[in-house]
């Protein structure tokens, strides 16, 4: 599974622990690829403050950490040995905990303690004379990029003694990106369709906040296919072909291209409104997740991609490098690796005229392997992504440092509808200075609307986030999912005594 780390210069990712790995396998992987130098000026922690700092000796199952949840720390940029190559993992992973994390690694830092900025830190290899490896810091240039494959990396003999004029060039061309525009998306010309009570709920709160906080949301749906033309089935090639002679026994497997995004619900999970940071909130550890993700898929329905509203930006200006690169993460995660997937990102602001948008994207597969690689850097310019150091961008023939948002984009056309299974009338969950709240009072005013206006009590339970509010009462797994399956299917009847249960908990009388 993935872990990503959130740091002050920029988003890291361990993907080689499971849930029965320990705390201290995320500190081994950080530093086998970040260096056993790495100071952290806050320790891992489950929270952006380090009020819950990270136990290396629990697993990370125990620890509420699943596929894809974030963990904090901050580190002294000029601690980290970045682009360190695969090879010499192995030296690096030689290295215990305590090397890596001792009390020291959490002391300020010199720019910190006497407002002097340190000399920056550079790693290098040395082979002693009883053949052990030592690794030693060295400070500025010295001896450093000046030897190195590319910048941040170790010299060539210091991977392989040897190379070849091939060998060089294929190592070189995994560094070397050549920056070009996608022009086929992966969604259908159906595009995105979101459900407009929950579009709306969406954009109301931000309206409350003259559209100046930050905000995210994930949409859950459905990915429908689209049912493929027979004529143009019927000129697709059957077989492989070798020299236009079909080869035998092959067979050409075409992917289905999904013809609509169909978005029937929005989950806002925790986070903080920061506009300090680069994404404009910190997203916080979600207890909720692995319910709200259970509930989907009891509905048949999945995390189908993710929006977020942001203030009034200049004609052109689509998407900020924080959020190309968070997109990208997400559709990597969606898809399991750097594959095609629908996995779409809205985004809602309002103009100059009062007028509220929505627009939908996605980055191309470039961007998610630029993103995989950790090639891409927020920079200071949020209209462009900074190119890491160790990497080269090729864009129009010419070598770039950064690279223009909007290569990386492609635009997803966009529509509304209203739900045939759910309703989006109960409080929205994690929402701070909003009126109504999730509370037993709130159900109670929903469901009592019960018999009146064509309303059945099924068709009031069918609210997304009210599901998630009664999964801290109810059992999922044996509860909700009789719940669910009557909303999925309403030939399906709710049985008396859920309905009970549940009007008693609102403090409804009389009949439901």
């Amino acid at each position: 599974m993935i872990i990503r780390i959130r740091t002050n210069v920029g988003q890291w990712r361990v993907s080689s622990v499971t849930p029965s790995s320990l705390g201290q396998d995320i500190v081994s992987e950080l530093a086998s690829t970040k260096g056993h130098t790495v100071i952290y000026t806050q320790p891992l922690s489950l929270d952006p403050a380090g009020h819950q700092p990270l136990d290396f000796k629990r697993s990370l199952q125990d620890q509420n950490l699943t596929h894809g949840s974030m963990i904090y720390c901050r580190v002294d940029p000029s601690s980290i040995a970045v682009g360190e190559s695969t090879a010499d993992g192995a030296a690096a992973g030689n290295h215990t905990t305590d090397d890596v994390m001792d009390s020291s690694s959490f002391s300020p830092t010199a720019t910190e303690t006497t407002g002097t900025k340190k000399p920056a830190l550079k790693t290098k290899k040395r082979i002693l004379p009883d053949g052990s490896i030592s690794i030693e810091q060295i400070e500025g240039d010295a001896d450093g990029d000046a030897k190195s494959f590319r910048k941040g990396m170790l010299p060539l003999r210091s991977m392989k003694m040897q190379w070849t004029l091939q060998e060089f060039m294929d190592m070189d061309n995994k560094f070397v990106f050549k920056i070009q525009q996608q022009k086929e998306r992966w969604v259908g010309p159906g595009g995105v369709s979101l459900d407009q009570k929950s579009a709306q709920d969406f954009q109301a709160y931000l309206m409350t906040f003259a559209f100046q906080r930050q905000r995210f949301g994930y949409l859950y749906g459905k990915f429908i296919d689209q049912e493929p033309d027979p004529a143009e089935i019927e000129k697709r090639p059957k077989k492989e072909t070798l020299f236009g002679t079909e080869l035998p026994d092959t067979e050409i497997q075409y992917k289905a291209k999904n013809q609509m995004v169909l978005v029937e619900a929005i989950y806002e999970p925790p986070q903080e409104a920061d506009p300090n940071s680069a994404e404009g909130f910190i997203a916080l550890e979600d207890p909720m997740e692995d319910k709200v993700n259970q509930l989907a898929s009891m509905l048949g329905l999945k995390r189908v991609g993710w929006i977020f509203g942001h203030p009034p930006r200049e004609a052109g200006f689509q998407m900020s490098s924080a959020e190309v690169i968070m997109a990208a993460e997400l559709q990597i995660e969606a898809a399991d690796g750097v594959e095609e997937t629908p996995f779409v990102t809205v985004k809602v602001t309002v103009g100059d005229d009062g007028n509220v948008s929505f627009e939908a994207f996605q980055v191309s597969q470039q961007c998610m392997e630029m993103v995989a690689e950790e090639a891409l850097e927020v920079g200071e310019n949020p209209g462009f992504c900074n190119v890491h150091e160790t990497f080269t961008a090729i864009q129009e023939g010419k070598e770039s440092r950064t690279v223009e948002n909007n290569f990386f984009l492609t635009v997803v056309p966009i529509k509304q509808h209203s739900s045939e299974m759910l309703v989006s009338e109960f409080p929205k969950a994690n929402r701070d200075h909003d009126v109504r709240q999730q509370t037993h009072d709130e159900m109670k005013k929903q469901l009592q609307k019960s018999g009146s206006a064509g309303w059945t009590f099924v068709d009031l339970l069918a609210d997304f986030n009210l599901l998630i509010y009664l999964s801290k009462f109810l059992d999922v797994d044996t509860d909700l999912a009789k719940i669910c399956k009557s909303i999925v299917d309403r030939d399906v009847p709710l049985e008396d005594g859920y309905k009970l249960i549940i009007a008693s908990m609102a403090g409804l009388d009389g009949s439901y």
